[in-house]
């Protein structure tokens, strides 16, 4: 009961000192359904899904939909995602639709004459842009898995981006803060500013071509976005502007259902993404490794607790630098990473002062992202849980919009290692399992994540944050389990973030004390910058199957639930 009642007292003194005007919240309850998103209008859209009787699977592609009209900072048609499911029946599955690079790319594609990178080109513009993947995967997911039909799901996001909805003051300046790259492309200065002049709060915000698009899909499925004219709008816009993507591309573009990654954490169990996604396979691995350490609940925020995350977080992301990328092209050792052999080897190495990062290696193997992305979480009331992490990598992707068909092109060709030792703009390094060839997708942070007990939905969590996806989703999870926290306590306690390289430990404002950070320094610890870690969005199944929702007080979303 202390420990509950000093959680809430902290989240007071952290959010009012955050000037947020968010006031301690406790999160939604629900005994239906719980759809929980990073936009009020598109969990809306959800829970009525679920409300006519739709699973957790229509309800996430109704929301996927939603999102790329109410939420175009990272909600999108024109990048790729990942979903992984749980159903009632025990079936445990993830579908794969990140972007592809297209047939004509290759290893030096953003290499000058004298093999440097040049700089802008994997970041702005049509020359960052990978093959969308959004549209074929969320249909792909309703097909196999849910119960309505296309029409019904995606008719919500039609009627919004058709009619329009008022700009939110927030909503209104992200668009504003991007408008000189707007200006840039008249087709994102057509639709994110008026006529050049910024944006205005509760204006409506009216996608006449976004809606035109959507129609497509309705009608035709895929083939409504991969052929005919959309596709052509994107191939034509691509040619002229330095783009890379072909209609080849579009038409032969198909997600994949992978078998997720899982494992085991004290008496829970957990699904996350596999590759081409970093998030499963590190945090299996570094939920491997914590295992050999006990944190009694008052050690929470203490010195060795962050000491010893971060030491593990060290050795997670130097794996991650040099064995992760798209399984189709490279053999990655998902076996050895996630055993606890290889857990306890690690464990054996961190002890009360810190390595320095650059005596930490990527491990030998035995015999042998986007700053800004957003997730969503549902659950539905047979026992189905969805978690989706989506992305356009940048906010507002290549800051392109495709002319004609109203949505933004992602910008992700930068998620690949352009080259090796060269850091994205995420400061995450890469090697050859991460290089650049055609058709591959490229490797992500994103870490849709599904955690059960006794089978059963326990927490639906993820997050975005460029590489702070991995600690984010990481440290709600130890929140939870280990410090006893419900899901909107876990969700907005301060956090921190080690990633390897640079040899530092970031944190958020009035995460760490004066004492902490000293002590940290004297275990050989570098304290980095101040930042924001993640804006989670999660669900809470408790032994009642009570849902709880929570969307991170650092951000703007929503949990509704019935």
């Amino acid at each position: 009961m202390l420990t509950r009642i000093f959680f809430k007292v902290f989240l007071l003194i952290f959010f009012v000192s955050l000037n947020l005007n968010a006031a301690i919240k406790d999160p939604v309850k629900a005994e239906n359904g719980m759809v929980v998103s990073a936009s009020e209008l598109a969990s809306k859209v959800g829970a009525d899904i679920l409300k006519k009787g739709g699973n957790a699977v229509d309800a996430s592609v109704a929301v996927g939909f939603a999102l790329a009209v109410t939420f175009p900072y990272a909600g999108n048609i024109g990048g790729g995602g990942f979903m992984v499911i749980h159903l009632e029946d025990g079936l445990n599955t993830s579908i794969d639709y990140r972007e592809k690079a297209p047939a004509k790319a290759h290893r030096d594609m953003y290499l000058d004459d004298e093999k440097n990178v040049i700089s802008g080109m994997s970041t702005e513009g049509w020359s960052s842009g990978g093959v969308p993947g959004s549209v074929a995967g969320m249909i792909y997911a309703l097909e196999k898995y849910g119960t309505l039909s296309l029409k019904e799901v995606i008719k919500p996001a039609i009627e919004l981006a058709a009619n329009g909805f008022p700009l939110s003051y927030r909503m209104a300046n992200d668009i504003n803060g991007f408008r000189e790259y707007f200006l840039m492309y008249e087709s994102s200065k057509k639709i994110f500013t008026n006529k050049g002049q910024p944006k205005v709060e509760g204006e409506m915000f009216v996608q006449t071509d976004l809606a035109n698009t959507l129609k497509l899909i309705k009608e035709n499925g895929r083939d409504g976005f991969y052929k005919g004219n959309v596709a052509e709008l994107i191939v034509k816009q691509s040619g002229e502007l330095g783009g890379f993507i072909e209609i080849e591309d579009l038409e032969n573009y198909e997600p994949v259902e992978r078998e997720p990654i899982t494992g085991e954490y004290k008496d829970y169990k957990f699904i996350s993404m596999p590759p081409p996604s970093s998030g499963g396979i590190a945090l299996a691995q570094a939920l491997n490794i914590i295992e050999n350490f006990n944190f009694e609940k008052n050690e929470w925020g203490s010195s060795r607790y962050i000491h010893t995350v971060s030491e593990v977080l060290k050795y997670v992301y130097a794996d991650r630098s040099q064995h992760l990328g798209d399984e189709d092209f490279y053999n990655v050792p998902k076996e050895w990473l996630t055993s606890e052999k290889y857990a306890e080897e690690i464990a054996s190495k961190i002890g009360d002062i810190a390595v320095p990062s650059k005596e930490i290696l990527p491990c030998d193997i035995p015999i042998y992202e986007s700053n800004e992305t957003t997730h969503y979480s549902v659950v539905d009331k047979f026992g189905n849980a969805v978690s989706v992490t989506t992305t356009i990598n940048s906010g507002y992707g290549s800051k392109v919009v495709v002319d004609g068909a109203g949505f933004l092109l992602n910008n992700e060709m930068d998620d690949f290692s352009a080259k090796p030792g060269v850091p994205n703009q995420f400061g995450l390094l890469g090697n050859e399992a991460n290089s650049i060839q055609p058709n591959k997708r490229m490797l992500s942070s994103m870490s849709p994540t599904i955690v059960t007990k006794n089978d059963k939905p326990y927490i639906v969590i993820g997050s975005p944050g460029g590489s702070r996806i991995i600690t984010t989703v990481l440290q709600v999870i130890l929140n939870c389990i280990d410090f006893g926290m419900d899901i909107q306590e876990a969700i907005d306690m301060p956090r921190f973030h080690h990633q390897w390289m640079p040899d530092r430990i970031d944190y958020e404002k009035f995460g760490m004390s004066g004492d902490v950070k000293k002590s940290l320094e004297n275990r050989g610890q570098t304290i980095g910058i101040e930042t924001v870690v993640g804006r989670a969005q999660g669900i809470m199944v408790d032994k009642n199957g009570t849902l709880w929702g929570a969307s991170d007080s650092r951000g703007f979303g929503k949990a509704i639930g019935y």
